[in-house]
C-alpha cells in the first residue's frame, strides 16, 4: 500500500517475439529474462499484489517458480501484435473486480530496473500528480537528428541554431525507456494511457534503462549485469 491505497503491479509477457523469439524467458544472468522484474517488484514495500499476464504456459511456469501469481490466461485477442498494453491492463484491473487503487505496469523487456526505481517512481504520487512515467537522458541529442530526403541530402539536416554546438551546449533531452508506468486506475481510464497534465516523470539512469528488443540489447544487458556482479 501507498497512502492507504492498494498497489497492483502487472508484468506484460506474451509469448511470441519475432525480433528475439522467446525473448522473456531467455536466460540472462543465470535466470529467464521476466525473473529479473518480477524478483524486482516482489521487492517493493508498497506493492501489494504482483501477477504476470501471459499467453504463454511456459512464462507461466517461470512466473510462478520466481513467486508471482498467474490468476488468468490472457485472452487470445490480448495476445496479438495488436493488442495494446492499456487494454491488457483494464483485462488485469478488471478481473481483480477493481479491487485496487493503483496500477504499475512492468514490462519484463526492463531487467535492469531497480526495487528502489519502482518505489521511487510510486513515492511521487500525490493528489496533484495522479500518475509516473519513467525516462531516461537520450544517448545522443534528438538535434543532431533529422530525416534524410530521396537523393540523401545534408544540406538542411542540423538547424541552424545548433550548427558548430558541443553536445555539452545543447539542452539535455529525455526519452521514455520502458521501464516503469504507474498511474491512479481512475486517471488510467479517463486518459486511456498514461500521459496527461498529472503525469510526472521518473529519472533513471541509461544503465538501468536498457530495452531488450533485438539480440544487441540482450548483449549490453548481459555485460552490464556481469560487471554489477563483478563489482559486488
Amino acid at each position: 500500500m501507498f497512502n492507504n491505497k492498494k498497489i497492483l503491479a502487472v508484468i506484460t509477457a506474451r509469448g511470441g517475439s519475432k525480433r528475439l523469439p522467446n525473448k522473456n524467458i531467455l536466460d540472462l544472468g543465470n535466470k529467464p529474462l521476466i525473473a529479473h522484474t518480477i524478483v524486482e517488484a516482489k521487492k517493493s514495500k508498497y506493492i501489494d499484489k504482483v501477477i504476470v499476464s501471459t499467453d504463454d504456459d511456459k512464462i507461466v511456469e517461470i512466473s510462478k517458480k520466481y513467486g508471482a501469481e498467474v490468476p488468468f490466461i490472457r485472452p487470445a485477442e490480448l495476445s496479438n501484435d495488436t493488442a495494446d498494453s492499456i487494454s491488457v491492463l483494464k483485462h488485469s484491473i478488471e478481473f481483480f473486480n477493481n479491487e485496487y487503487d493503483y496500477i504499475v505496469l512492468l514490462q519484463p523487456t526492463s531487467p535492469l530496473r531497480k526495487t528502489e526505481d519502482i518505489d521511487g517512481a510510486i513515492e511521487l504520487l500525490n493528489n496533484d500528480i495522479e500518475a509516473v512515467v519513467s525516462v531516461c537522458e537520450t544517448e545522443h541529442s534528438p538535434l543532431w537528428a533529422n530525416t534524410l530526403p530521396v537523393n540523401k541530402s545534408m544540406k538542411d539536416f542540423i538547424k541552424e541554431e545548433v550548427k558548430n554546438k558541443r553536445s555539452q551546449d545543447l539542452p539535455t533531452y529525455y526519452r521514455l525507456n520502458g521501464a516503469i508506468y504507474v498511474a491512479d486506475i481512475k486517471y488510467l481510464y479517463k486518459l486511456n494511457g498514461f500521459i496527461g497534465e498529472k503525469t510526472n516523470a521518473y529519472v533513471m539512469s541509461q544503465k538501468h534503462s536498457v530495452d531488450i528488443d533485438t539480440e544487441l540489447d540482450f548483449k549490453l544487458a548481459e555485460i552490464i549485469i556481469e560487471s554489477e556482479l563483478n563489482n559486488i
